[in-house]
């Protein structure tokens, strides 16, 4: 059964995020033959002042 997480800024829509987990679910199954019904994703979200790059948060900017 594959797990895909996804971890991504905050701010997609939910129609965004639905065509991410058809998407997703759609080239495990393609690339690794398992089936539609086993493949689950998990979408993680973080705010900007919980995300950093370069030692700043993105909120910083």
């Amino acid at each position: 059964m594959p797990y895909v997480t996804v971890k991504m800024l905050e701010g997609r829509s939910d129609a965004q995020k639905k065509a991410l987990v058809e998407k997703v679910t759609e080239a495990v199954t393609e690339t690794t033959g398992a089936s539609k019904d086993k493949v689950v994703v998990f979408i993680e979200e973080m705010s900007k002042n919980h995300y950093g790059v370069a030692g700043k948060r993105l909120s910083d900017e």
